[in-house]
């Protein structure tokens, strides 16, 4: 009797265990909520991205600008007052993006240039011992015109008088 008692217990209990009702697991709405969640990150993080690179894009072509007006101030800071006038100065160039390309590079955009070399727009005595310089840069980014201008003054007896 014993054993018959044994038995059955054995039955019961591996008949409820098969048939537990209280099974855990998700329903279709709380899967569908995960994946519109997910959804909205992997968008955010993609928009996120391509903005930092496009802003990284811009800030590497401004300081390739900015280096290519400091390289022309440079040079014209240098020269003797006789030369300061068109003619030996040339009023138009371009650059390349990359400064080790050659200039007719057209895998990569330029930048164009033009000098633009005027009396200096003062009225003191020695406004006739002073030129205005300015650098004009332009080049297109996309669909964007994008420019950048810098300005110098160049005196008769400036820099380029002095004895090393």
């Amino acid at each position: 009797m014993n054993r018959n008692n044994q038995e059955r217990n054995q039955i019961a209990v591996s008949k409820n265990s098969s048939f537990n009702t209280n099974q855990n697991g998700h329903t279709l709405v709380e899967v569908m909520v995960a994946l519109s969640v997910l959804a909205f990150m992997v968008v955010s993080l993609y928009a996120g991205f391509s903005s930092g690179l496009a802003v990284l894009r811009v800030a590497r072509e401004n300081l390739r600008a900015t280096q290519i007006l400091a390289e022309r101030m440079e040079v014209l800071r240098l020269i003797k007052w006789d030369d300061v006038a068109p003619g030996f100065i040339p009023m138009s160039f371009t650059a390349p993006f990359y400064a080790n390309d050659e200039t007719n590079n057209t895998a990569h955009f330029a930048y164009m240039g033009t000098v633009i070399i005027t009396n200096a727009p003062i009225t003191e005595s020695y406004a006739h011992n002073l030129r205005m310089i300015q650098i004009n840069l332009t080049w297109n980014s996309g669909n964007i015109s994008r420019s950048r201008q810098m300005s110098t003054y160049v005196s008769k007896y400036g820099l380029q008088n002095y004895v090393y």
